[in-house]
């Protein structure tokens, strides 16, 4: 698509031609309608200039990001944090457009769709999962925004977290949080009160707020009743949910999409079981991000990315359709 021309048009035909390509793509009614709305929503508060200057940044992510939240800052009276992943979705929704020829889907969704009916043809030969890109991750971070349960499930514990409960010096609320993830996430933790007081007793809150890797494993193992229990992808939840930039969530799709490049590229010459110890995968999920040239994402969506890659290419290996403690 020539995007300079997109750029001449006026407000209300760029629109309509964007609605028209909404249509074309697998996603409800509901979210056409409030893509048509908010995807231009740095236009409507800002300018054409702005809105062009984010969808157009080389640094995209950041850029984008930072004036979403100074016009939501500036405009909206809501909880900004809660807001700005909502439009940002958007914006990179119509960069896809933008990639596209305006009516069809996307290469690199056209890419994804294709790797993985290819994936369902050949169930006993090996997996070919495509090669970690920029176009693939945009791809399912857009994926990621489209998936309405997984999405509304964020925005609640976001809610929880950020907003109602964002401390943990009081059992309740810890109690209620680790309650919710472990319903959320299906992490089958059958005695959550033990577990609340264990994180109660640890005083938690400075280390969160630092990144403290080690704090993961502070938290991972709590006796219940006389056995001691390894609550290992529900501690990595746990601090993620508090700071989602600096704590990467480890499960088993993660687990799995990070083994199978590290045996077809060599990223890096882990063990299995490093994975399993959280200064390790951190680690790992770095060098991952720094090999395939992905630096201009943060780490929560790298993890989201690497999540989707193991639910699509490797469900066989997956208990659960949650990321549940495994």
């Amino acid at each position: 698509m020539d995007i300079n021309k997109m750029k001449a048009l006026p407000y209300d035909e760029l629109r309509a031609l964007y609605r028209n390509f909404l249509h074309s793509q697998n996603i409800s009614k509901a979210t056409i309608n409030t893509a048509y709305v908010d995807t231009f929503y740095l236009w409507r508060k800002g300018s054409k200039e702005l809105f062009w200057n984010a969808v157009t940044a080389t640094d995209f992510e950041n850029e984008a990001k930072n004036a979403l939240i100074k016009a939501l800052s500036e405009n909206s009276t809501g909880n900004v944090s809660s807001l700005v992943n909502g439009y940002l979705s958007h914006l990179r929704r119509f960069r896809l457009f933008l990639a596209s020829d305006g009516t069809a889907e996307p290469s690199v969704l056209n890419q994804g769709k294709t790797a993985n009916r290819a994936y369902t043809r050949k169930k006993k030969m090996d997996v070919d999962v495509p090669y970690p890109s920029i176009e693939q991750v945009e791809f399912y971070l857009v994926k990621w925004d489209g998936l309405e349960n997984y999405h509304l499930q964020e925005d609640a514990l976001n809610k929880l977290f950020f907003e109602l409960c964002p401390k943990n010096t009081d059992v309740i609320d810890i109690l209620l949080k680790a309650s919710t993830l472990n319903d959320f996430y299906s992490t089958n933790i059958f005695s959550i009160y033990p577990v609340a007081k264990h994180i109660c007793a640890l005083d938690i809150d400075t280390r969160l707020k630092a990144g403290d890797v080690t704090l993961v494993g502070d938290i991972q193992y709590v006796t219940i009743g006389d056995i001691e229990k390894n609550f290992y992808s529900f501690a990595t939840k746990y601090c993620s949910h508090h700071n989602p930039l600096d704590y990467p969530i480890y499960d088993s799709y993660v687990d799995e999409v990070l083994r199978y490049f590290r045996n077809r590229d060599s990223f890096s010459d882990f063990q299995d079981g490093d994975l399993k110890d959280y200064v390790n995968f951190k680690g790992i999920l770095i060098d991952f991000r720094a090999f395939y040239g992905l630096d201009k994402f943060n780490l929560k969506q790298i993890d989201q990315y690497v999540w989707q890659l193991g639910k699509d290419y490797f469900p066989k290996n997956y208990g659960k359709k949650n990321r549940g403690d495994k």
